[in-house]
């Protein structure tokens, strides 16, 4: 008979589908995922590349998203920034003594716990992040300006979960 078709894929032709293939025996759906995912997260991470940049030219990529954190939640400590970005203490140590030399940061006395401290973004570094994702937001806009909104509000809540899914492992 022909080949096996799933919503309009040739499982015979595509990756996974070939008897004998490394990928045999996986559903087409999650290579077709881990594809896309892949392309994904390349382009993401050279993106948050060039936002760091944006925000500072001396900023580390990996930076991009603790400022993001930082302007999202407010003044965090260390170790609470260290494991919703999930790298160890020493890290988010080093992170954020760049972040402040750089001028965007600061740390301040925890009002909770006079031992502890919090770190929060200063004026300057609050207004360099938020004039980088106002433009990274203008450029979504601009490339899923041919998509219905629904389409665009749906795309995030699956999002949304793929990330609660992850997070719970």
């Amino acid at each position: 008979m022909g080949a096996d078709v799933h919503e309009g894929v040739d499982r015979e032709s595509a990756p996974g589908g070939r008897p004998g293939s490394p990928e045999s025996g996986v559903d087409h759906e999650f290579l077709a995922l881990e594809r896309e995912l892949t392309v994904f997260l390349r382009r993401a991470r050279a993106s948050s590349g060039e936002m760091a940049r944006e925000v500072h030219p001396d900023l580390e990529p990996a930076a991009y998203g603790l400022l993001v954190r930082l302007d999202e939640a407010g003044p965090q400590r260390a170790t609470d920034l260290a494991a919703y970005i999930g790298v160890g203490k020493a890290t988010m140590s080093r992170q954020l003594r760049a972040l402040e030399e750089l001028g965007l940061l600061a740390r301040e006395p925890d009002p909770a716990d006079g031992r502890a401290w919090l770190v929060r973004l200063t004026p300057d570094g609050r207004d360099r992040v938020r004039t980088v994702r106002a433009g990274r937001r203008e450029r979504y806009v601009r490339q899923l300006a041919g998509w219905d909104r629904r389409e665009v509000a749906e795309l995030a809540r699956l999002l949304r979960q793929l990330n609660a899914s992850a997070e719970a492992t």
